[in-house]
């Protein structure tokens, strides 16, 4: 149909989009000429002070070139002193400024959005309060938020004063329409029991979990976003400069607000559609949504890479302020959101970091068991201008990084790509940096890089990333990214770098769980699994006869998606592909959201499905998930079972991977264990050239310890078990040889002893070889003394002869 969402949810659960139910102001200009304290219930003005080293003086604008800024602010009756730094990550150096000049889209010109000048926006915390934020652009006085505690200022200048007199409010002072909800209550619609099974969340402060540094929140993420603007928007000024200069106080905005969360926003393109819409702007917020990213697929990502983006619309959807898809920060086809523009800056940022944290998984806190430091945080369903996140937030986008998403928020913002010159504390690696840790406080326990300099300490090769370990890089070969099924692939660190690869998985369209199913996405696309997801361990899918008879109804609980005209029933050919059937169910689905559950017993098995109602316009987790063989050869995509063909598959794993591997997901041979890349043709250790190196040959230890091993100690083995196994044999053997030691030493001993006798009796003894020994007594006893010595014969003496000694 026209206006359809094309592609829908690969994920199993968190792919949804979901409504901002939020009431706003009638837009009638981006500066709006009306009083600007007349939506203010409470206010005060000020004279923001500038600080120097010496003194204090009255505040002008600021420098252009002024990293570092300090003003004095009365803030009810208190003046509180605000510490700034230039925000220099958020817009990168080839940041683009699009604007389309052709009806037919035949060109689009980039403008750089700053050419040599620095920008006027900053960030930094207001002296002596804990957890306190400030987000400011200084390009015309002071204009921006504010946060001590749990209580939310803005500030900006006042229109009529020429003496740089300030408002400063609390955002709960901003008087906004009454909230009216378009989707009804889901607590309202659940059945009883249902409720019973809800998951009970037991959470500890926002702050003190951020404290604890979890798993998850202590590795900084870096959002990469697009914002585009709509004609309608832009035709109220016909001012691409203002546009501009709006939607980049935004993105500061944003990036303050999600600091708290370890999240970093980083503006990478901005596209004012100055001549015409590029999509039909009419219809429901869920029409337009899935317009919006289905150009944002086909035209806008092979422009730009980035990680999100959101468009921002003057019209509005009668009460709905925003909508976005949940959990889709990384999804090609799904990470995207709309945004109705609001007159005031500020309180559209809010609305904006809601919707942005759709896409980071982030529920609404309504009927949660969330703790939030304000009276509302960010994620609440209603509109309170509020600028930090609840526990459940922080707990929600936990739960997407866990269910492997958003892979694509680890690129890290490579040098080349900043936008300004270097500045050393802004906990990015600019350009002459070897790390950046922060502050000088927030580096007093970071081993690895210096605070001051922004250089790596002696010794440390690297201080942060997943393939760094004790300022050390991690060997090459390490697992810096399981796989987590089969559609999924390993990635390595390299051994000279702290960044782990890029994530990569099986080609789209690679046979699996036993050639029933597609890989889609990274993920083994079933009924099996999802059922298993929603309902636990036990559930399975259920007959083909409990969707076709559920999904012909046409309603909430059984449909192939919505038009304008409500729900569509599911022809016998798709009705696999609409809502989710599953049977064997021993629990409820466990959400911080309810679903509704429905039991159909059909033919004597209960059918078992779920509503999530997020509104008549949009799929919920109860669809069947995109990817998902629907009968031989098909797959389930936009509620229709269509040709596997779809998916574009080119891969012959025999002819390309020689039978040895898998194609992933950049068309690149990944090779078994035993098997090279790139064409898995060779011997080797496995992986591809996108994995990185599964086996470290610089790493000489192992060779080593073999060499070693082979070489001395397996032949010490050898000839010990040799001396076990013939014990007996070896102890016989030289046994025998002692005693015939032990016997020839005793004949020697024999005649040495009675030649000694025969010495002592005054005879001397000599043998023959031909001639028998004679031996002759003395007539006299033995002198007292030795006789002389007898000098050597000239001559042998004859063997037979006989010599007498006489005295």
């Amino acid at each position: 149909m026209a206006g359809s969402l094309k592609k829908y949810s690969a994920a199993f659960v968190f792919t949804f989009p979901a409504l901002l139910c939020l009431a706003i102001a009638k837009i009638d200009d981006l500066h709006p000429a009306s009083d600007q304290t007349s939506k203010l219930s409470a206010y005060e003005i000020t004279i923001p002070r500038q600080l120097t080293e010496r003194e204090k003086r009255d505040a002008g604008l600021s420098p252009p070139h002024q990293d570092r800024l300090s003003y004095a602010i009365q803030l009810e009756g208190r003046e509180h002193v605000i510490h700034l730094k230039r925000n220099e990550d958020f817009i990168p150096k080839d940041f683009v400024l699009c604007e389309i000049i052709l009806l037919h889209f035949d060109l689009i010109t980039t403008i750089p959005l700053y050419t040599g000048e620095d920008h006027c926006h900053f960030q930094g915390y207001v002296e002596g309060m804990d957890n306190s934020m400030v987000a400011l652009s200084t390009c015309s006085g002071l204009r921006g938020l504010l946060q001590t505690g749990d209580t939310h200022y803005a500030i900006e200048p006042l229109e009529s004063s020429n003496t740089f007199q300030h408002i400063v409010y609390r955002m709960e002072d901003l008087l906004q329409e009454p909230l009216a909800c378009g989707v009804s209550d889901l607590a309202s619609t659940m059945q009883q029991d249902d409720q019973d099974h809800a998951e009970q969340h037991s959470h500890d402060s926002m702050m003190g979990f951020l404290r604890s540094k979890r798993a998850i929140l202590p590795q900084t993420r870096y959002v990469e976003l697009f914002l585009v603007v709509d004609k309608d928007l832009y035709d109220v000024t016909q001012n691409e400069t203002a546009v501009r200069e709006q939607m980049v106080q935004l993105a500061n905005y944003l990036d303050g607000m999600y600091n708290s969360v370890n999240i970093r926003i980083v503006l990478v393109g901005l596209e004012i559609w100055s001549k015409r819409n590029q999509i039909n702007i009419e219809g429901g917020a869920g029409e337009v949504l899935g317009r919006f990213v289905q150009w944002r697929e086909k035209d806008l990502l092979p422009r730009r890479r980035h990680d999100t983006a959101h468009l921002i619309l003057k019209r509005g959807f009668g009460e709905t302020a925003g909508m976005a898809f949940v959990s889709t920060i990384c999804s090609r086809s799904h990470s995207g959101g709309i945004n109705v523009y609001s007159q005031n800056i500020l309180y559209f940022a809010s609305i904006v970091a809601h919707e942005l944290g759709h896409n980071l998984g982030m529920n609404h806190d309504n009927d949660r068991n969330c703790n939030c430091e304000a009276k509302a945080c960010i994620m609440n369903a209603g509109a309170t201008g509020a600028t930090n996140f609840s526990s459940c937030s922080a707990d929600d986008f936990e739960a997407m990084i866990l269910n492997r998403g958003g892979s694509c928020l680890l690129n890290i913002p490579t040098p080349e790509e900043e936008y300004s010159p270097p500045y050393c504390g802004n906990k990015l690696v600019d350009t002459g940096e070897e790390c950046d840790c922060g502050s000088p406080k927030e580096c007093e326990n970071d081993p690895c890089c210096e605070a001051s300099t922004c250089k790596l300490k002696y010794g440390a090769q690297c201080a942060f990333g997943v393939c760094c370990k004790k300022c050390k890089f991690l060997p090459a070969a390490t697992v810096c990214r399981a796989f987590t099924n089969e559609c999924d692939l390993p990635e390595y660190c390299n051994g000279t770098s702290h960044i782990c690869q890029a994530d990569v998985f099986v080609q789209d369209g690679h046979p699996c769980h036993n050639n029933n199913s597609y890989c889609y996405n990274g993920a083994c696309q079933s009924y099996d699994a999802q059922c298993m997801v929603l309902f636990g361990q036990n559930a399975k899918s259920a007959p083909h006869t409990c969707f076709q008879e559920v999904n012909s109804k046409g309603d909430r609980f059984g449909n192939c998606g919505s038009s304008g005209a409500g729900y569509k029933k599911c022809e016998i050919r798709n009705s696999m592909c609409g809502k989710l059937q599953c049977e064997n169910v021993n629990s409820a689905p466990v959400f911080g959201i309810q679903p509704s559950i429905i039991q159909t017993p059909i033919g004597g098995t209960i059918c078992w499905g779920v509503d999530f109602r997020l509104g008549s316009d949009v799929p919920d987790p109860g669809m069947v998930n995109s990817g998902t063989q629907c009968e031989a050869g098909k797959i389930c995509m936009d509620f229709k079972c269509v040709d596997a063909s779809i998916l574009k598959y080119d891969c012959d794993v025999q002819m390309k991977c020689n039978g040895n591997g898998v194609c992933n997901s950049n068309k690149n041979c990944h090779c078994n264990n035993g098997w090279a890349p790139p064409d898995c043709a060779n011997t080797g250790y496995g992986g591809s050239t996108d994995s990185g190196p599964t086996y470290d040959d610089k790493n000489t230890t192992l060779r080593d310890g073999l060499l070693v091993f082979f070489l001395v100690v397996a032949p010490l083995l050898l000839v010990a078990a040799y001396g076990f196994v013939r014990r007996n044999e070896l102890v016989r053997r030289f046994c025998r040889k002692r005693s015939s030691q032990i016997q020839k030493s005793e004949n020697r001993a024999q005649p040495r002893s009675a030649s000694n006798n025969a010495a002592k009796e005054g005879v001397v003894q000599t043998t023959s070889t031909t001639a028998p020994t004679y031996v002759v007594r003395p007539s006299q006893p033995s002198p007292a003394r030795p006789p002389p010595p007898r000098p050597a014969p000239s001559r042998p003496v004859p063997r037979t002869q006989r010599v007498h000694i006489m005295q």
